[in-house]
């Protein structure tokens, strides 16, 4: 804990020189809207992007641009033909292979850098998602939108290493809506009353809480040709928390072994042969994995491994359990105009 409050301390003089200027914040002349958190991994910050992009693309050309955490290079960089998880990274190179060449995605650490590079490369740009970049102070976002797990909201947690916090709750105050992510299908409203009212301490007055779940879809084939999807599975997965996937998974099939590995795991061939032996050991039939290990298995170097195993991943999506409406009139409103829509 002395620890926590000494990173907290760091983090809360880094937030006050941005809040007053004395660290330099760049401002665009396209609408940029930030999406991230306060903790460190977990929140379903891909879907929520997806959700994003599917609500905008149809109105306006859209840049996602993203660190590209785990990937092999550096330095800005467009998604092209030639990308690949290892050189933008799993989550970037997800969003490109659903989206492009409707939605441009880059990355590049120095955001501050990489989103004029983009409207150098590509002047038609109307607007710029933002991913993981809550804590980029040096990009002035026209909206910011803060996702805490329901599972581990940022209200019961502590600063790092305490907790999982990146910085102190008070944070929360920058946010333009916050959503709580990951929420059970049932979630009553006075639980959702509750929970918004944990908030208020630390959010401004005006901003809306939003909630919602994850929709699974049906498993996809990727691997062996021909294979044909069984319910008796390994379960194979690189999240920050898998917990809400397992219990999932074991609602909805036969879960016979559960292969975890850390955060953005780059899968070698050992893997792909602990996976066979897996399936030998368990009588398994099928290896079910989550769309961003997904679109690591399929990297040039594993192929033809993978193309040997009854591999299948599944889709998700987000789902709001409320006031859907409200939200996508709220992105719109405030991104595109610059002035904070309400609701009654």
């Amino acid at each position: 804990m002395p620890l926590g409050w000494l990173y907290a301390g760091i983090m809360a003089i880094r937030n006050w020189l941005y809040d007053r200027n004395l660290k330099k914040v760049h401002r665009f002349p396209v609408p940029v809207i930030s999406i991230g958190n306060l903790t460190v991994g977990g929140t379903g910050k891909t879907p929520h992007a997806e959700y994003l992009i599917r609500l905008l693309k149809k109105d306006y050309q859209l840049a996602m641009l993203s660190r590209g955490y785990g990937r092999r290079t550096k330095g800005f960089r467009l998604a092209g033909e030639d990308a690949t998880a290892a050189s933008i990274g799993d989550e970037p190179y997800q969003l490109y292979r659903k989206f492009a060449p409707e939605v441009t995605v880059a990355v590049g650490e120095r955001r501050a850098r990489a989103i004029p590079a983009i409207l150098q490369h590509l002047p038609g740009t109307g607007a710029v998602i933002l991913d993981d970049a809550y804590q980029h102070r040096s990009v002035a976002p026209r909206l910011s939108i803060l996702l805490t797990d329901y599972n581990r909201p940022f209200y019961q947690d502590h600063v790092l290493p305490a907790g999982r916090l990146r910085e102190s709750r008070s944070g929360a105050r920058r946010a333009d809506i916050i959503i709580v992510t990951k929420c059970p299908a049932g979630l009553s409203k006075a639980d959702r009353q509750q929970i918004t009212a944990r908030t208020d301490r630390y959010k401004r007055p005006e901003v809306p809480v939003f909630f919602t779940g994850i929709r699974y879809g049906e498993p996809v084939p990727f691997g062996g040709a021909g294979a044909l999807f069984s319910p008796d599975l390994v379960l194979v997965s690189g999240l920050a928390n898998a917990d809400p996937l397992e219990s999932y998974v074991r609602q909805h099939f036969r879960l016979l072994k559960h292969l975890e590995f850390r955060d953005h795991h780059q899968y070698s061939i050992a893997d792909l042969v602990t996976m066979q032996k897996a399936l030998e050991e368990t009588g398994g039939r099928t290896v079910l994995v989550t769309e961003k290990d997904y679109v690591k298995l399929i990297g040039p170097e594993l192929r033809d491994l993978a193309a040997q195993l009854p591999l299948f991943y599944l889709p998700i999506e987000v789902v709001f359990l409320e006031r859907q409406a409200e939200f996508d009139a709220l992105v719109e409103h405030n991104a595109f105009t610059g002035r904070p829509a309400t609701f009654r």
